[in-house]
């Protein structure tokens, strides 16, 4: 399998979380937003449901999430940023109580990876992103442009529950280019 790299052109990334939303197709929107502003794992974004980030009893978004991640079984909680709370808006109207947020119309479950994938590469694909992208691009893109903007490394394993600081080295996908502007940027 090959491996995926993040996005890094922040005109890409933001053509791709444009892409559904100008297409009308909210769900999608949805999904490549959450995974874009949250870094979770689509296993645990596939997971949600409805209540999860929607409180029907008082009729709005809920500010953050709780949840266990799949793969580490640890429990963590995130403050949904205000792009993803504005998506999720605009998608309960048509959202039920109780169901999978990024649900399969057809089938009532939630999407499959593959499908997820799909959604994805399609995005990429149409805002010229020609690398090797996956699902776990977007878990990517946001540690990346988080390092960028400089968010230490260390809360970025923290918040990728990474057992070692090499593990999330390898995620920020630090490339040559980003290497050659730390040396021009210096100057005296």
């Amino acid at each position: 399998m090959a491996l995926t790299e993040p996005i890094r052109d922040p005109k890409q990334v933001k053509a791709f979380l444009a892409y559904y939303r100008n297409r009308g197709q909210l769900r999608n929107q949805v999904l490549v937003t959450i995974a874009l502003h949250t870094a979770l794992r689509i296993s645990d974004i596939l997971r949600l449901r409805t209540s999860d980030v929607y409180d029907f009893a008082n009729k709005c978004v809920r500010k953050s999430i709780t949840l266990t991640e799949k793969k580490t079984g640890k429990s963590k909680t995130i403050a949904l940023h205000k792009t993803i709370i504005e998506a999720l808006e605009s998608y309960f109207p048509q959202a039920k109580q109780n169901q999978p947020l990024i649900i399969n119309v057809s089938t009532g479950k939630a999407i499959s990876r593959v499908h997820a994938y799909r959604i994805i590469n399609e995005a990429a694909n149409a805002v010229g992103v020609v690398h090797k992208v996956g699902c776990h691009s977007l878990r990517k893109t946001f540690g990346y442009h988080s390092w960028i903007s400089g968010i230490s490394p260390v809360v970025l394993m923290e918040i990728y529950n990474h057992s070692s600081y090499a593990v999330t080295k390898r995620y920020l996908g630090v490339s040559q280019d980003d290497k050659n502007a730390v040396y021009q940027a210096l100057h005296f």
